[in-house]
C-alpha cells in the first residue's frame, strides 16, 4: 500500500508499477469526455484552462447529487477509453494521474512513459464505497454539464490500482498473461 498526496510529486509517481495499490489524499478533479473536449478546444486555442492540471489527479467519474449530510453522491468510475482522444494534450500540460475503469488505447502507454505520469484504475460497482473518500465536492468549471461538470474532490485515502505505469507495465496484460499459465 502506498499513500501518495495530490497533487502529486512527479518522483514518487515514476517509482509506482503496475499492480501497485495507492491511497490518494489531497485535492483531485473530476472530468468525463465533454469537460476533456472543452479543455482540449481550450488549449488549441492557446487559452488558459479553468484548472491547473499540474502534477494532479483526474478522475473519471459523473458523481450523483449528495445526499444530505454527505459530500458526493455515488461516484463510480466510467470507462476510460472515451478520453483517449484528449488525453495527450492534458499530459503535456503536467497531468499525471488519470483514474477510471477499463483499459486504454495503446499509445497511452508511450505517452505515460513520455511525461512520467499513470494510469489508475477505481473499482467499478463500487461507487457508493468510494465516495466514503471524498470528503468535499465543488463544481468548478463547465456547470452546463451537469455530472459531466469539472469538480473539485478534497479526498482521503481514495483507493486505486496503478494499471499502467510510467516504464511500460501493463496490470491488464500481466493479469492475462498469468491466467494463461
Amino acid at each position: 500500500m502506498i499513500k501518495l498526496t495530490c497533487p502529486v510529486d512527479p518522483e514518487q509517481i515514476k517509482k509506482l508499477r503496475a499492480g501497485d495499490v495507492v491511497y490518494l489524499s489531497g485535492t483531485m478533479y473530476t472530468g468525463r469526455d465533454a469537460a476533456h473536449k472543452r479543455l482540449c478546444e481550450l488549449l488549441e486555442k492557446n487559452q488558459p484552462l479553468p484548472i491547473d492540471v499540474n502534477n494532479m489527479a483526474i478522475y473519471y467519474v459523473g458523481p450523483t447529487p449528495a445526499k444530505p449530510g454527505r459530500a458526493i453522491g455515488s461516484a463510480g468510475p466510467t470507462s476510460s477509453y472515451r478520453m483517449d482522444a484528449y488525453t495527450k494534450p492534458l499530459l503535456e500540460q503536467g497531468l499525471k494521474v488519470m483514474i477510471g475503469k477499463g483499459p486504454r488505447c495503446e499509445e497511452l502507454k508511450s505517452w505515460l512513459a513520455e511525461h512520467g505520469a499513470v494510469y489508475m484504475s477505481a473499482i467499478g460497482g463500487a461507487a457508493a464505497s468510494i465516495s466514503e473518500s471524498v470528503k468535499s465536492c465543488k463544481v468548478i468549471a463547465y456547470e452546463d454539464l451537469g455530472a459531466e461538470a469539472i469538480h473539485k474532490l478534497e479526498i482521503e485515502d481514495f483507493y486505486a490500482i496503478v494499471t499502467y505505469d510510467s516504464v511500460g507495465g501493463d496490470l491488464f496484460a500481466d493479469g492475462i498473461k498469468q491466467y494463461k499459465k
